[in-house]
């Protein structure tokens, strides 16, 4: 599904993305040691925390966009004409080609025949 955001709103999600993510290094000196329970425990606790929050906010997005998804569908009314040729007698003996036209739905069901 194609969803369209104007580039003010997409710079504003992308610097609230790159803001709220931080940056980390694994030889970057703290001011504590690493090596030590208290934070390694944290360091852990909050990487589990941030995976937790990012999966929940990627099914609250699944969801509201398979909804739409499925909204849009029942009001998708896509349509296109399918010829066919089939032969045909004339009364002096040829043989022509003489084209149907069929108006299909998405699925290439006959909706009718048109003249």
């Amino acid at each position: 599904m194609n969803t369209y955001l104007s580039v003010a709103a997409r710079v504003t999600l992308y610097t609230l993305a790159l803001v709220s993510t931080g940056c980390t290094s694994p030889d970057r000196v703290g001011v504590t040691n690493q090596e030590q329970p208290g934070p390694a425990i944290g360091r852990a606790v909050g990487s589990g925390v941030g995976a937790v929050a990012g999966n929940v906010a990627g099914a609250g997005v699944g969801v509201v966009e398979g909804t739409a998804g499925g909204i849009y569908s029942a009001f998708d009314n896509t349509q296109r004409v399918v010829r066919y040729w089939k032969e045909e007698k004339t009364p002096d003996g040829r043989v022509i080609l003489v084209p149907e036209n069929f108006l299909v739905d998405e699925n290439g069901r006959v909706i009718r025949k048109i003249q």
